[in-house]
């Protein structure tokens, strides 16, 4: 048989779909197995559910966060937190590195107000004030329906994956912050979830 015909075959919409599902698949298990960071001391994911309805690509998640002693001293002390939720949204390709089809980003900010003795959270325009730490913790550990893709960018049986992290960001600390702070274990504080695209709910 000519070369020419193995590579028509091959570019058959049926092969490069099954070969698609087949790279997907070996994506995943790579990202089980060479994952860091499926979960760090005191951040631990507890919950990860996606739904896919007429609204899009859906994301529930629940997640622990325990602050070591370290960070909690330096909140304390008026040092920021930032915690950003990210999630990115692929198509595997053969024939190339995975396509990015969307990606959601959520960015926190954490301070303690010593005169009013309260957390405040700052999650874009938005603040809203907690009288414990735990209270405070409890808005970044958990998102119900956030929309991560619109409908019209997924597409059915192609084997598209999210890739899910959530972390304690001291990058958007000042720099003399980062410094001091970089490379200290208290401050490592991240997680890293893959996960297939589901299928359209039908109703």
């Amino acid at each position: 048989m000519s070369t020419a015909w193995h590579r028509r075959w091959f570019l058959q919409p049926r092969v490069v779909r099954r070969w698609g599902r087949v790279v997907a698949w070996l994506v995943a298990l790579v990202f089980a197995l060479a994952s860091p960071r499926a979960h760090a001391d005191g951040l631990n994911l507890t919950g990860f559910d996606l739904v896919r309805d007429e609204e899009g690509l859906l994301l529930d998640y629940t997640a622990r966060i325990e602050l070591p002693r370290a960070v909690e001293d330096a909140l304390q002390k008026g040092v920021p937190l930032y915690f950003v939720a990210a999630v990115d949204v692929l198509r595997p390709r053969w024939y190339w590195r995975d396509r990015h089809i969307a990606r959601a980003v959520r960015n926190w900010r954490l301070t303690w107000q010593p005169l009013t003795r309260v957390y405040r959270i700052n999650l874009g325009s938005v603040s809203q004030n907690y009288d414990s730490l735990a209270d405070a913790l409890g808005s970044i550990q958990r998102a119900t329906r956030w929309k991560l893709a619109d409908s019209a960018v997924l597409e059915r049986g192609s084997g598209e994956y999210v890739e899910f992290s959530l972390r304690l960001d001291i990058s958007q600390l000042p720099r003399p912050l980062q410094i001091g702070f970089g490379g200290q274990a208290a401050w490592d504080l991240a997680l890293e979830r893959m996960a297939f695209v589901p299928a359209p709910v039908v109703r």
